[in-house]
């Protein structure tokens, strides 16, 4: 096999050696032909995703590769969850700068790998390529629903329940200490360890997948930070939210910040990187829901309510509505 391999070019080796042994499916042929091919289920739609994460902007120089990979896959996987949808595959554009080696994509595969068969979903194929900047990852995502199920950010009504899966604001926390702030939060190491674990590897909630698809009338995928996501929703749906602030899901660690810097509470809500779900629930079908999300072994919590008019309203324990500076993070 290895003499074979010694015959292609460089960037044939590299896709043999790293990203072959991935591409699982038939339908990759192998990674050996210019496309590959994928039949949907009986009775089911596609679900197209694609996001690129770059680094010195999602990612640092010097996070572990497999981490990186990680993060690259599971920020598709969270909006298929949100969509009810479940993973079939993906393509990957990988773009390199010339002082990225063997040892960085052989842990880079590894960590493709591993999530490629944690979620069963295979690499079909891809693109290499050189490039002056930083590394660059872009993965095109593929999923299925049944026909005509697919949950869109508009389909919320007055009345609907407000619900976010996990807990919100951890990353945007944990990015402010990889970053090295934070030094006077009252944080044990373990809490520390945690914010900065939900910054570099997002935990997508596939299992809720189909939960979402069976009880929510409207979901989308906390990325860019929970108001403003909500904010999105609304417009979609053209209603508004009152959300209880008291109410929003923290971890232990992100109410020791809090407790220690109350205004990290807006970072919490607005900081996004969360690849949590926010979903709208019919009041019918908010304890079915509740139901499938324990037995899913995923948290849900209820944080609100859908009314008339339009826009995300968050309200503190006084019951005055809170100002962001700024509802979500922006590339623009």
């Amino acid at each position: 096999m290895s003499s074979e391999i010694d015959k292609l070019s460089a960037e044939d080796r590299l896709i043999a050696r790293h990203f072959q042994p991935i591409a699982t499916h038939p339908g990759a042929l192998g990674l050996a032909d210019d496309a590959a091919f994928i039949t949907p289920p009986p009775g089911c739609d596609l679900v197209l995703k694609t996001d690129a994460i770059i680094g010195g902007v999602h990612f640092f120089p010097g996070d572990a590769a497999h981490t990186i990979a990680a993060k690259a896959l599971r920020v598709n996987l969270s909006d298929l969850a949100a969509k009810g949808a479940r993973p079939l595959g993906f393509l990957l554009s990988l773009a390199l700068p010339k002082d990225i080696g063997d040892e960085w994509l052989a842990d880079f595969a590894d960590g493709l790998r591993g999530d490629a068969v944690l979620f069963a979903c295979p690499l079909f194929g891809g693109d290499t390529d050189r490039t002056p900047g930083p590394v660059t990852i872009s993965i095109a995502m593929f999923g299925a629903v049944p026909e005509g199920s697919m949950v869109r950010r508009a389909g919320a009504r007055p009345g609907d329940s407000v619900f976010v899966s996990g807990s919100i604001g951890d990353a945007a926390l944990g990015l402010v200490v990889r970053k090295g702030g934070g030094t006077d939060w009252k944080l044990s190491a373990a809490q520390r360890q945690r914010l900065v674990a939900r910054y570099l590897l997002p935990q997508p909630r596939n299992a809720l997948a189909e939960a979402v698809r069976s009880h929510a009338s409207a979901a989308m995928d906390v990325s860019d930070g929970l108001a403003g996501d909500l904010a999105k929703l609304c417009r979609a749906s053209k209603v508004s939210a009152d959300i209880d602030v008291a109410l929003v899901p923290l971890s232990d660690a992100a109410k020791a910040v809090i407790a220690s810097d109350a205004a990290m509470l807006e970072t919490a809500l607005t900081g996004g990187d969360d690849y949590e779900i926010v979903c709208t629930v019919p009041a019918g079908k908010a304890a079915g829901f509740r139901a499938a999300a324990l037995a899913a072994n995923v948290a849900v919590t209820e944080i609100g309510k859908i009314g008339a008019g339009e826009g995300a309203c968050f309200l503190a324990t006084d019951g005055k509505a809170l100002s962001f500076k700024q509802t979500s993070f922006s590339h623009f």
